[in-house]
């Protein structure tokens, strides 16, 4: 896939504060990507730096082939973007609101009224369109505000924090509307979150920040290969570990790490083909098998290894 947005020794400051330190990175056409980090890691500062805002202290940008220290304008007429904070008039109607934007945006009046129906279904607002907007849950307004984001057909859409301060059940709402705003329109999104396990279910690839620089950058298989190669292999005993089960496992090709506390074992080994010959190993030594579970670390595993290690820390995990 060509790369949509590319980020070359990007710097940025506040006063003497540096926000941005170094930071390159690309994202990939038709890509979820996911820009995680704790408050204060330059999520924000990147997604307004992209879109034009103001302007870097060094570095490079490209946003679809424009650069946006010179071509702002031109780049957000063809990005969307969703802020913390829906940004909406709650005086007005989902349907005024939605309207008010599309004349911002210079939308064709012919053009405006099925947009709007369109959007209002999709995002599932239809039979509240007439309401006033101030009569929303926190969750509506989200579904809203994405709506308001999409209203001009941007080619990429950037979301600081889609589901900060909304309940369980509004969170998965957006949360599976991000998924298939990417899977049914095709559309490019950058989403900046410090929530990792939306981040996991969301993003193709992410880039961790840390204190305004990359840390680590690629796919969660990627990434947790290089925070732990191999696979971790847990087994449950019925009866302990038989004598000379340990010997038999290290023997095997493929093997890295055996542990044996008890009734449990956990083997690191280098793929996951190495697992069905374990379980023959086990029960050819005279284990009495009960379980075993390949477990691979999750990307918040991963996200505060590489964050303990940029504070002088090891990968431990």
């Amino acid at each position: 896939m060509n790369p949509i947005v590319t980020v070359e020794h990007l710097c940025h400051r506040y006063g003497d504060h540096p926000a941005l330190d170094d930071l390159s990175f690309e994202m990939r056409e038709g890509e979820i990507f996911g820009l995680l980090g704790p408050n204060g890691a330059g999520k924000t500062t990147t997604v307004r730096l992209l879109n034009g805002m103001f302007l870097p202290a060094a570095g490079q940008m490209r946003v679809l082939g424009l650069d946006p220290t010179r071509q702002g304008a031109q780049v957000r007429r063809q990005t969307g973007v969703l802020t913390e904070t829906p940004a909406l008039y709650e005086r007005l109607t989902a349907r005024q609101n939605l309207s008010f934007f599309a004349t911002l945006c210079e939308m064709p009046r012919p053009e405006r009224a099925s947009r709007i129906d369109e959007l209002l279904s999709f995002f599932e607002l239809e039979d509240r369109a007439d309401d006033k907007v101030s009569t929303y849950s926190k969750g509506m307004k989200q579904r809203l505000a994405l709506a308001r984001a999409l209203l001009h057909r941007p080619e990429i859409l950037f979301l600081d924090e889609p589901t900060s301060a909304l309940d369980p059940e509004a969170s998965a709402q957006v949360r599976d509307l991000i998924a298939s705003i990417g899977r049914d329109t095709g559309r490019s999104v950058l989403v900046c979150t410090h929530i990792l396990s939306e981040a996991q279910r969301l993003c193709d690839r992410v880039a961790i920040l840390g204190k305004g620089r990359l840390l680590a950058l690629g796919s969660l298989d990627e990434l947790r290969r290089r925070i732990m190669p191999g696979l971790w292999v847990q087994i449950d005993l019925l009866d302990g570990a038989p004598p000379g089960l340990e010997s038999r496992l290290t023997a095997l090709g493929g093997v890295q790490t055996v542990q044996i506390d008890g009734n449990l074992m956990r083997l690191q080994v280098c793929e996951q083909a190495v697992v069905p010959a374990i379980a023959e190993a086990v029960i050819a030594a005279g284990g009495r098998l009960m379980r075993l579970n390949p477990q691979e670390i999750s990307l918040e595993e991963v996200y505060f290894a590489l964050q303990n290690e940029d504070n002088g820390g090891s990968h431990a995990l």
